[in-house]
């Protein structure tokens, strides 16, 4: 500490004890407590000077206050006055605002910040801090030092405004200046305005400055009393009393005294049940902990002496201690009472507040989801809206053009979390297709209501109100509409608020105009309105009192200040993690999560590495209790918690119960390490339902957190596009060095979803790894852990690698039935009733049957299937056995009964359904914002009772398939309800895996289970059921017409509800389906011919109409497949339950081609076509080939062959046709198969298997190839023009230049031959006369683009037309084609040579963009789909063909390195890093909106697509970009987006 002038040695000693407790109190200004320490211990001056900080902590005295004695003690005896080096304003902070000043401006660790609050240290003993002080606190040198400096740094700035404390801290003994926390805009006005004293100063604060101002002093000698006069604070013209802080020395005034006598006359129940009661006055978090001595400051330093007792006597007379109440006004004196009126307003207004958020409750989980609505605010008022961040916001509706430029309240919230920043028009459209697009639920919607400044469109400004009105006013009336919709928000689980931030003078506000579109859409009761400015609230009140009659005081809260509203609803549950959310990192090391990263990765549930840790208090009786439900839940059959193996973790005598395998799959996960090949692997735990394999996955990643970075994959719905990204967000977030992740993926189904995600995150994770040395490879690593539901797990598991594959079945060791014998006695000691856990009873039994049949039998036993309960038990039943992860919602269980709950009640379901309610349980379902749902306890359990219905109530799993199928309410409108019905149709149509192989079952379990029990009238009797049910899906009629054309051979009734499903939807699925019944009709009709001894010629008239038929369907399903924009949303059945498919591929294509070879069969079977008879087989070629008619070929002349040719004629078009086809579709699958990489999927192998055999018998059937001679060349010279343009022609064709894509292929090779190529094409150009229109439109093209590539390989080149000669041609062209043209190629050229520069506009290229996208999508769709186009060219910084770039001239620049290394650089994007590269090509400047890519030159918006998969960010966020171009077929590519902020 610093000194001023020395004073003569004071004789310290000879001191007495009293002197040193005065000196303390006095000059040092300690807490009495602490002062009477000294007393206690006889501390006289003589042994003050001896004392050194440790031997004062020794007295019980804590960190904060010993340093500060400390430090007073060694200026004392260094004969200088104490005095701190940093700002005085410090010295008065409370240890909270110390706390908050360390965690928002010098952002230390939380744990640190903790440590300092429970050592006691409050400004006035920080400024006394040492860096050893620190250290002895365990807080680690670099934090110090950083302290010390922020301190020093303090000297330099303005003073800070930190959250005003709600009382005093106890260690400050005076104020010497009034602190005023900043002020907002209107309250600055207000105090401009006021006198130096208010009229308007409330009674409360009168009461409080009085008090204090009389009370006595404390002191060491009784006979001193001194009074510190305070100079009266100038009032702030508002009625905040925080505005005033007046403090005095503490005193023991006889009131206060009285208070905490009887207070230590109540037992700790009661005590407690005090504090209970004082939560009306103060947070919830103000009171844990504290004494007698601490609760009466609380009260008296807020309500002075007299407020503090009259609260004390109401407590205390309602929680029925009525003699201690009696004694304490006897005590005391009748003292005349504080006006309840001014009691109650300051008293309730926080309570209020709390109430409204929370149901009455002290966590905001009582709402799912919060709509905050608000207008514009200032930016002294966002510092204090920190609390938007803690809200589980839905979306915010926000009037404040301003918001998103930094300072305003978006940018801010932003800071800290994820907000996807839309438009009100955003939310048009199907229901479910906004909540995708808009990444709703997940991340928070921040809606622009009325402009957005921080764009510079004149389309985001702000509008005045008959604009507003005019444009924006029924945009926003629908974005109510939408959000108050029952199928987005649940009423009675979302709360509207709206944050009034400046005034609101007349009802033409758009603000206002949304409060009524809000009361017409919901409840007035789901509103409730926070205003900072009591006038703001009084005119919003009258308004709405006026225009819509309704009085929302009692939803409103008005009379607290923002810093107070803040610091209210900080202060509730749930509780953050003090010291952060922890990940693993290199080195040991590990880093914080911070909340904003958490909001962008949506997909995942990560496990951090303290997960759970510093939650609760763990000695309170609520995290006891807490603990017994949670165990309580998961023993029952409730989904596992982290929490579970936190508990066993923490009480290492009672572990958790682990399977035998679980040590293998820690083993096969670590192996995987080792492997540096793979970035991501794929490991399997195939496991029998409810035998506990989620369990064991998660147990396993619960032991690996410290060595992975863990999640889980909440929806395996998500795109794995969008998973892949965030995988890769999570390996390299907040380090350097990569870390490697564990993900576990729950899938209930199969692996192939797994696999997809394997191959996107390769493409993703990859991509950073030539960043990292070689020594960090292992840990640039994804290992997914798949866990697959099987119903024959050990067989899956022996047809994969066994060293990346697990099982467990439903059958325990010998040592697992111990662990779990074990576990029952712990539980006991605990739990009331373990034996009615009934899952881990199962489990416990061994999954004995006969226990769980037991169970089923003894709760069924009065079953009545006419009452309600017993239905919904019964569905549920029926659900649970065949559908995994169903559940039926309680608000949908609660309308089945007419049970209309104001309130969540969830044991009132339960109750309802006793005795069936042991069975049952309550999860939270993650989707669609998540909701609560009933299910039964276990699998077993479920399909035991579905048996015992059966055998005691004879009652089928038809009848109760019927009765849920019968019950409306099922499929009304509504979230829940959608997917309910999803699982009713899976229970139908999803077909199981066979156990021999990769084939599935033709039908579902379900189906399958009444196919054997009653046929096929009931079987289709469900189905038309259902179909009238789900009349808009296809997959109902579709299963049905498989079922009939398979089990039954009805191809008649088959096609009829094939065709059904084709005219709900036509896609290629449907009209498969069509041409797979025909096609078992067609094989069905040749397997009886062949058996049949005679021939019938009409046989051949059938079997052709059918082929006809099938034939048309397959290439219809093509056409759909080939033309078709994305996959369709819902996927069909033969789709998705029947095989998986991604997309439709070439299955029509492969379709066509057995038809045909199945037509080629039958005709080869007739008399005259007979294929054994070498003749007739030669006949049967040359009529296919259409070398002779059906008249010529030799036959018989009889009535049957007269009969067959009749119908040949007939069908003479269809059948000389099929060779042609046969050969066309041999030539595309060959490309297919050739030029496109295969997803190595059962179904593309299946295919290659079926058109290889084909192709085996066309070259049987048409293997006389014809040989064809020219010799016709001599002397004609017309003749030889013509041979020398036809000698040109095979050149090119030779060279692979008689395409556009072969010309391309040309930029990586010689020049001489692009040269020669270029030389080819203008001899064409002048021999046109030879060729028709078509032709000469494709060569002049191919011309054009030849000598672009001519250019850049050799500029300089006699055969290279210059840009304008080129630039006039293609102009010329495009006339000539219009947008019609059925190929790309000209629109390429369009982009290469029209595209704008800085000197050039050209508003048509935005034209061009569009067709070049449709004609790509048109002609390569095939080619395309699920697979990336890549860009051959991009643009450069020069002009005319000089700014043309290729690909091989930027790899020009990496000569040295090897090209599997720079390949990676293409893939990961890195390249764009490279000096060179950002030297040669230029950077365009753009746009994101909607989610698609714009280049921006002037007024002109190009649409651009980006390159990568990580391009763009999920959510439809609006902002600005700047990234390099690339020219690919199917239109412009965007490269290296960079967002500008």
């Amino acid at each position: 500490m610093s000194s001023s002038k020395k004073k003569p040695q004071p004789t310290i000693e000879k001191w007495t004890k009293e002197e040193v407790h005065r000196w303390l109190m006095t000059e040092v200004k300690v807490h009495g407590a602490c002062a009477d320490r000294f007393i206690e211990e006889e501390v006289l001056g003589e042994y003050l000077v001896h004392f050194k900080k440790k031997d004062i902590l020794d007295l019980g005295i804590k960190h904060g206050p010993a340093v500060k004695i400390t430090s007073y003690l060694e200026s004392l005896k260094d004969g200088s006055r104490h005095e701190p080096k940093f700002p005085a304003y410090v010295q008065n902070w409370t240890k909270e605002q110390v706390t908050q000043w360390l965690l928002q401006y010098v952002k230390i660790y939380g744990k640190y910040a903790e440590r300092l609050q429970e050592e006691d240290v409050s400004g006035d003993c920080l400024v006394c801090f040492k860096k050893q002080d620190f250290l002895d606190l365990d807080v680690k040198s670099g934090p110090a030092v950083k302290i010390l400096a922020e301190l020093h740094q303090l000297n330099e700035k303005l003073e800070l405004t930190l959250d005003p404390t709600l009382h005093p801290s106890p260690d400050k003994k005076e104020a010497p200046k009034p602190t005023h926390p900043e002020l907002s805009l209107a309250q600055a006005k207000a105090t401009e305005q006021t006198k130096p004293h208010s009229e308007t100063q409330s009674k409360a604060d009168e009461v409080v400055r009085n008090e204090s101002e009389n009370a006595p002093l404390p002191s060491g000698k009784a006979s001193e009393r001194k009074e510190i006069q305070q100079p009266k604070p100038q009032s702030l013209g508002v009625k905040r009393k925080k505005n005033v802080v007046t403090t005095v020395l503490p005193n023991k005034s006889k009131i206060s005294v009285e208070i905490q006598r009887t207070l230590e006359d109540l037992v700790k129940d009661d005590l407690k049940m005090f504090h209970f009661y004082l939560q009306e006055s103060f947070p919830r978090g103000k009171l844990e902990g504290k004494d007698t001595v601490d609760t009466t400051k609380l009260m008296t330093d807020r309500y002075g002496n007299e407020g503090a007792l009259q609260l004390t006597i109401d407590i205390l007379k309602h929680i029925n201690q009525r003699d201690l109440a009696g004694q304490l006004e006897k005590s005391t004196g009748q003292l005349k009472c504080l006006s309840k009126e001014v009691l109650k307003k300051e008293a309730n207004q926080g309570e209020k507040l709390k109430n409204l958020l929370t149901c009455g409750g002290n966590s905001l989980d009582n709402y799912d989801r919060f709509v905050v609505v608000v207008n514009k605010s200032s930016r002294d008022q966002v510092q204090y809206l920190q609390f938007l961040s803690k809200l589980k916001l839905f979306s915010v509706l926000d009037f404040d053009p301003n918001s998103a430029v930094p300072g305003g309240l978006c940018h801010s919230y932003r800071e800290s979390r994820m907000a996807n920043l839309h438009t009100p028009s955003q939310y048009q459209g199907q229901t479910d297709a906004v909540i995708k697009n808009l990444n709703l639920y997940k991340q928070t919607s921040w809606v622009f209501c009325n402009g957005r400044h921080d764009l510079d469109s004149n389309s985001n400004m702000e509008l005045d109100y008959k604009n507003w009105l005019r444009k924006s006013c029924r945009d926003v009336e629908q974005l109510v509409s939408f959000i108050c919709n029952p199928e987005v928000l649940l009423h009675g689980r979302s709360l509207i608020i709206f944050l009034l931030l400046s005034p609101v003078d007349t009802e033409k506000d758009p603000i206002f105009d949304t409060y009524k579109s809000f009361i017409k859409h919901t409840e007035e009761e789901s509103i409730i309105t926070i205003c900072e400015s009591r006038s703001t609230y009084e005119k919003w009140k009258e308004l709405i009192q006026e225009k819509c009659e309704f009085d929302i005081d009692h939803l409103s809260v008005n009379e607290l200040t923002l810093s107070e509203v803040n610091g209210t609803i900080m202060a509730l549950g749930p509780l953050n993690q003090s010291s952060g959310r922890l990940l693993p990192s290199s080195g040991s090391s590990v880093v914080v999560l911070k909340q904003k990263d958490e909001d962008f990765m949506t997909a995942l549930d990560i496990l951090c590495v303290n997960q759970c840790e510093n939650t609760y208090d763990e000695y309170s009786q609520e995290f006891k209790e807490f603990r017994i439900k949670v165990e309580e839940e998961f023993y029952r059959g409730g989904k596992v918690k982290w929490w579970n193996f936190y508990f066993c973790d923490k009480d290492k005598q009672k572990s958790f119960v682990k399977r035998d395998k679980h040590e293998n799959v820690k083993k096969m996960i670590r192996s995987q390490l080792r492997d540096l090949n793979n970035m991501c692997v794929l490991l399997n735990l195939f496991h029998h339902p409810g035998c506990g394999g989620t369990t064991l996955a998660m147990h396993v990643m619960w032991d690996l957190r410290q060595e992975f970075r863990c999640a889980v994959l909440k929806d395996n719905a998500l795109p794995k596009k969008e998973v892949a990204i965030q995988v890769r967000r999570l390996m390299n977030l907040e380090s350097e060095k990569p870390s490697p992740v564990l993900l576990l993926v729950d899938d209930s189904k199969e692996t192939e979803n797994s696999h997809d995600l394997v191959n996107w995150i390769r493409k993703a994770a990859v991509e950073d790894s030539l960043n990292v040395n070689l020594d960090d490879t292992q840990n640039c690593k994804v290992i997914i852990l798949s866990c697959v539901r099987s119903h024959s797990p050990k067989e899956q598991y022996r047809q994969h690698n066994p060293t990346q594959s697990q099982y467990i079945t439903a059958s325990l060791t010998q040592e697992e039935q111990r662990e779990f014998e074990k576990k029952l006695k712990e539980l006991r000691e605990t739990h009331e009733k373990p034996e009615n856990f009934y899952s881990f009873m199962i489990m416990k039994s061994n999954f004995d049957k006969k226990y769980i049949d037991d169970l089923a039998r003894y709760t069924l036993e009065n079953f009545d299937f006419s009452t309600k309960e017993a239905q919904l038990f019964a569905s549920l039943a029926l659900l649970n056995t065949y559908v995994a992860e169903s559940e039926i919602s309680l608000s949908l269980s609660e309308d089945f009964f007419g049970m209309k709950m104001i309130r969540w009640q969830e044991d009132s379901v339960l109750d309802r359904l006793k005795p069936y309610s042991n069975f049952l349980i309550i999860d939270t379902v993650e989707e669609w914002g998540g909701y609560k749902g009933i299910r039964i306890l276990h699998h077993s359990i479920a399909s035991a009772c579905l048996e015992e219905l059966e055998r005691s109530c004879y009652l089928k799993v038809s009848d109760i398939a019927m009765g849920i199928l019968h019950c409306d309410l099922f499929f009304s409108v509504g979230v829940v309800k959608h997917r309910l019905m999803l699982s009713i149709q899976r229970m139908l149509i999803e077909r199981q895996r066979r156990k021999d192989g990769d084939e599935r079952e033709p039908f579902s379990p379900f189906i399958d289970k009444i196919h054997s029990q009653q046929g096929r009238q009931t079987v289709q009797e469900i189905f038309v059921k259902a179909s009238s049910r789900f009349v808009t899906s296809a997959s109902i009629p579709q299963a049905l017409a498989r079922y009939l054309y398979i089990n039954e051979r009805d191809f008649p009734e088959a096609l009829k509800w094939a065709e059904k499903a084709k005219n709900i939807k036509q896609n290629p699925y449907t009209f498969d389906t069509i041409g797979q019944v025909h096609k078992s009709n067609l094989k069905s009709n040749i397997h009886r011919e062949k058996q049949e001894t005679s021939l019938n010629a009409e046989d051949l008239n059938a079997d052709v109409k059918i082929a006809d038929h099938a034939i048309r369907a397959f290439k219809r399903a093509q056409e759909l497949a080939n033309t078709e924009d994305e996959p369709e949303e819902e996927a069909a059945d033969d789709e998705s339950e029947d095989y998986p498919r991604k997309s439709y591929n070439v299955y029509g294509y492969v379709g066509v081609l057995e038809i045909a070879f199945l037509v080629f069969e039958i005709l080869g079977r007739l008399p005259f076509f007979e294929e054994s008879d070498p003749i007739k087989k030669k006949y049967l070629q040359s009529f296919l080939q259409k070398v002779i008619p059906i008249t010529s070929v030799y036959k018989k002349d009889n009535e049957l062959n007269n009969r067959y040719v009749e119908i040949i004629k007939e069908h003479e078009h269809f059948l000389l046709n099929l060779k042609t086809e046969v050969k066309e579709t041999f030539e595309l699958l060959d490309c297919y198969f050739t030029y496109i990489k295969g997803n190595n999927s059962e179904f593309d192998s299946k295919n290659r298997w079926t058109v290889c055999g084909h192709f085996k018998k066309y070259v049987t059937l048409f293997c006389n190839a014809p040989e064809e001679i020219k010799k016709e060349r001599q002397n004609n010279p017309n003749l030889n023009l013509k041979i020398d343009v036809e000698e040109r022609r095979l050149f090119l064709e030779e060279k692979q230049a008689d395409t556009f894509a072969g010309i391309l292929q040309h930029l990586d090779k010689p020049a001489k031959e692009i040269e020669k190529i270029t030389e080819c094409y203008a001899f064409l150009q002048h021999q046109q006369q030879f060729v028709n229109k078509k032709q000469k439109t494709k060569e002049t093209i191919n011309y054009i683009l030849s000598n672009i590539v001519l250019y850049l390989l050799k500029p300089k080149s006699k055969h290279v037309k210059s840009y304008t000669f080129l630039y006039g041609l293609l102009l010329k062209t495009l006339q000539d084609v219009g947008l019609g043209y059925p190929f790309p190629d000209p629109y390429y050229l369009a982009l290469l040579l029209l595209w704008p520069s800085p000197t050039q506009e050209n508003t048509e290229i935005g034209t061009y963009v569009k067709t070049i996208r449709n004609s790509s999508r048109k002609r390569l769709t095939l080619l395309f789909r699920n697979r990336s186009t890549v860009a051959h060219l991009y643009l450069g910084k020069d002009e005319g063909l000089n700014r043309l770039v290729s690909k091989p001239q930027l790899d020009e620049n990496f000569k040295d390195m090897r090209r599997d290394a720079l390949a990676q650089l293409w893939r990961n994007g890195d390249i764009f890093k490279d000096k060179a590269i950002i030297n040669r090509l230029h950077r365009v400047s753009g746009t994101i909106e909607q989610g698609e890519v714009f280049a921006n030159y002037g007024k002109l918006k190009i649409p651009v697509r980006p390159a990568l998969i990580a391009g763009i960010r999920s959510g439809f966020s609006t902002e600005k970009v700047s990234f390099y171009l690339g020219f690919a077929i199917n239109g412009p590519l965007a490269y290296d987006i960079q967002y500008e902020n």
